[in-house]
Order: structure tokens, then C-alpha cells, then sequence
């Protein structure tokens, strides 16, 4: 047994957590260094290092600290080569009603997660959103909400890769339950964003069939590698090869969406390398492997010992624990990856995890990081548009209950 007590080293290394998140301390750097205070508390200083080397070579954490590294090296070639901004172009010049515009330029470039990436939606949003003299923090709620309307149901979030290798739950099980919940986020988000908002008149007329034709090619360019990526893990994950249960069906989609962004667009050597010499990729990456040593501390058994008799097969307490644990830890980090490798040993430990109760798990740690004010994209927006964080929770905490009210609904018809 390690110096402390079980519990109470939980107590104090999940505040630790707490103080660094506090602190801005970069999120790799936190998980991991929660990760080993918690094991220096409770376990015997012998097993840590036992525990290091495993987690090290472990299949499914190799395949996801290099899903995180390819979708970082992707995002960022999107960013230097210009590409991101082709792409939203070509939807703005696609789509001539603003309220869709602005529903759809967030999300779609959420499809990058870059953290604290709504700044690269915000300035397009700001602009969309003249033409309805929208407030400035009904912009930012529809920039900061519509944002994170696709990563429930998005085959690349990294919280999803990490919710399905650490439940055992393959991507598609957890996708599908979420989407309904998505559809509710976006019908929310479009009756909040735009209440009372008068229809824009659009005087352009749109008669030169060949120009749409242009800009929805544009469009396509510009989103192929995206594309590519998607529809490679959905297939390899239907085909049935087993290459989900390690992680390696994103690995290799990811190849297949760099190698098309190069070959289409052609980066130099000069904005290639760019990205390799950012913090910022290693920084998520570290914290992808610290979210898998975090988990293998905690399902020790010295550890996970003191969560065994917390959750019970279908009982009221476990619906409980299932949301608000994950909410409160999703909150709390900033992260939903963070809150999800946090949750799903204290809840589930070594156990078999059913699909409802992964994707449960998932959305709830999910739409507490979305409301948290340690959230990278509600401060960065926030700050853009100058209005403070409580205007915009007047318009997020309705659209977070009703959300989650969907959440706990697909739960129940799923489970």
C-alpha cells in the first residue's frame, strides 16, 4: 500500500488537477502530473514505474497518442497552408442565408479541433452576423454553440477515440446515440440564436449557375482531405478487420487525409515543418497519453477499490453518478477527454461497458466542458466579442439542459 489512504489521495491528487487547470497549466502537463501524484499517495513506489512502461507500450495508447499527433499535424497544414479560410469562403459563397451560414462555418471548422479554436470562426461569424444585426453576445453564443455541435458525432474528436479505447466501445456504437442528441443541439441553437431575428433580405441575386458550381468545387477541394479521413475510419470500422479495438483505423485514416492534403495542395517544406515546431501539438498529445496513464493508475487496485460499490447495474444512483460525475469533471478540466479519463475508471473500472453507457459518459463530460469557463473557445470568444461570460450563459444554460434532458432520454431508449 502507498503512504495515504486510497480516498484521501484521490481527494488530494484531484485537486492538484483542479489548481493546475486553475493555473492555466498546459493539459498534458496536468494529467500526467496527477497521474503520477496519485500514484506516488497511494500505491507502492515500485509499481509506478510497472505501470509507466505499460502504459507506454500499450497498443490502443500508442494508436491514440498518434491519432492525436496526425489530427494536430492536419489541423495545423489547414491553418498555414490556407485552406481553412478556402473552405469557409466557398460555404459563405454556397449558402446566402446567414442564420445557416452562421450555423454552419462554426461547425464546420470545428471539425479542426484546435484548441481555442472558435477564434478562426469568430471573425466570419462577426461578419455573417451584421447582416442581422445580431448583439454581440448572441454572436458569441452562436459561435461558441455551433462550434460544438458536430464533435458528438465527429469520427476524429478526440474524446471519442479516447471514450471508445478506454470503454471498449466502438466508435460507430457511441456515434449513433449521439445523434439525436446533436439534432437537438442544432434545432436549440438555431431557436435561441436567431429568436425573434427578422429574415435577412438577400438583394444579390443568384443567376450565374456556373459561379455555384465554382464555389461548391472550391468547397470540395478545400474539405477532401477532411472528407477522406471520415469516410476511411467509417469503413474500416464496417469492414469488420478489428483495427477499432487498437485505434489503428484512425491512425490510418489520418495517413490517408495527410497524404491528400499534400498531394492536392502541395505545402512547402518551409509550412510543413511549421507545425513541428509549435508547442501547442505536443502539448494535446502529451495529454492524450496522460489521460491513458491517468486511467491505468486509477483502475489499480488500492484504487479502484474505493469506487467498486459506487455504481450498481441500472439503479437511480448510477444514472447520477454517470452524469454528473463526467459533467462536474468536464467542467472542472476544460477538457472532455480530461473528464471522460478521469470518469471512466472511478465508474466502470475494469468492467464491461455497454454502449449507452460509454456514449452517456461521453456527452455528459462533453457538454460540461462546453459550459465550463475554463473552456479555451467560451473565454476566446468571449473576448472577441467583448460581452462577459454571464451574458453568454443566459443563452448557453438553457441549451445545455435541454441537451442533456436529450442525453439522459437516448439513454434510456438504448440502454
Amino acid at each position: 500500500m502507498g503512504l495515504v489512504d486510497p480516498a484521501i489521495s484521490i481527494i488530494v491528487a484531484l485537486g492538484f488537477l483542479v489548481a493546475l487547470l486553475y493555473k492555466r497549466v498546459n493539459l498534458g502537463i496536468t494529467l500526467n502530473a496527477t497521474a503520477l501524484l496519485l500514484a506516488l499517495l497511494a500505491l507502492e513506489w515500485t509499481k509506478i514505474p510497472v505501470i509507466v512502461y505499460e502504459t507506454t507500450v500499450d497498443p490502443p495508447t500508442i494508436s491514440v497518442v498518434l491519432a492525436t499527433f496526425g489530427i494536430m499535424l492536419l489541423s495545423q497544414l489547414y491553418k498555414e497552408t490556407g485552406i481553412i479560410n478556402k473552405l469557409s469562403e466557398s460555404i459563405g459563397n454556397i449558402i446566402k442565408n446567414p442564420k445557416v451560414v452562421l450555423s454552419v462555418l462554426p461547425a464546420v471548422i470545428g471539425l479542426l479541433p484546435v484548441a481555442g479554436g472558435a477564434l478562426m470562426s469568430a471573425p466570419l461569424v462577426d461578419m455573417e452576423a451584421e447582416k442581422l444585426k445580431l448583439k454581440p453576445d448572441r454572436k458569441a453564443y452562436v459561435n461558441l454553440w455551433f462550434r460544438h455541435t458536430v464533435f458528438p458525432v465527429y469520427p476524429l474528436s478526440l474524446p471519442i477515440i479516447t471514450t471508445a479505447l478506454l470503454t471498449g466501445v466502438a466508435i460507430p456504437l457511441i456515434i449513433l446515440r449521439q445523434i439525436p442528441v446533436v439534432l437537438i443541439m442544432i434545432i436549440v441553437g438555431f431557436i435561441i440564436g436567431f429568436w425573434k431575428i427578422p429574415k435577412f433580405k438577400n438583394e444579390e441575386k443568384i443567376d450565374k449557375k456556373h459561379k455555384l458550381n465554382s464555389n461548391f468545387k472550391d468547397f470540395l477541394i478545400a474539405f477532401c482531405p477532411i472528407l477522406a479521413t471520415i469516410v476511411v475510419t467509417v469503413a474500416l470500422d464496417l469492414v469488420g478487420l478489428g483495427l477499432s479495438q487498437h485505434g489503428l483505423d484512425v491512425v490510418i485514416a489520418i495517413l490517408v487525409g495527410l497524404a491528400i492534403l499534400i498531394v492536392i495542395f502541395r505545402p512547402t517544406f518551409t509550412i510543413f515543418q511549421k507545425p513541428f515546431k509549435s508547442w501547442g501539438i505536443y502539448g494535446i498529445t502529451f495529454a492524450a497519453y496522460g489521460a491513458f496513464l491517468l486511467r491505468n493508475v486509477m483502475i489499480a487496485p488500492e484504487i479502484s477499490q474505493v469506487f467498486s460499490a459506487l455504481v450498481t447495474n441500472g439503479g437511480a444512483n448510477s444514472i447520477l453518478l454517470l452524469t454528473a460525475v463526467p459533467a462536474a469533471l468536464g467542467l472542472l478540466t476544460g477538457s472532455p477527454a480530461g473528464g471522460v479519463a478521469v470518469s471512466v475508471p472511478i465508474l466502470c473500472g475494469k468492467t464491461f461497458v455497454a454502449p449507452s453507457v460509454a456514449a452517456l459518459i461521453y456527452i455528459s463530460a462533453y457538454l460540461g466542458y462546453t459550459i465550463a469557463p475554463t473552456h479555451l473557445c467560451f473565454t476566446f470568444t468571449a473576448e472577441y466579442f467583448k460581452c462577459t461570460l454571464g451574458k453568454i450563459y443566459k443563452y448557453v444554460i438553457p441549451s445545455f439542459l435541454i441537451t442533456f434532458l436529450m442525453a439522459l432520454l437516448v439513454y434510456f431508449l438504448f440502454y
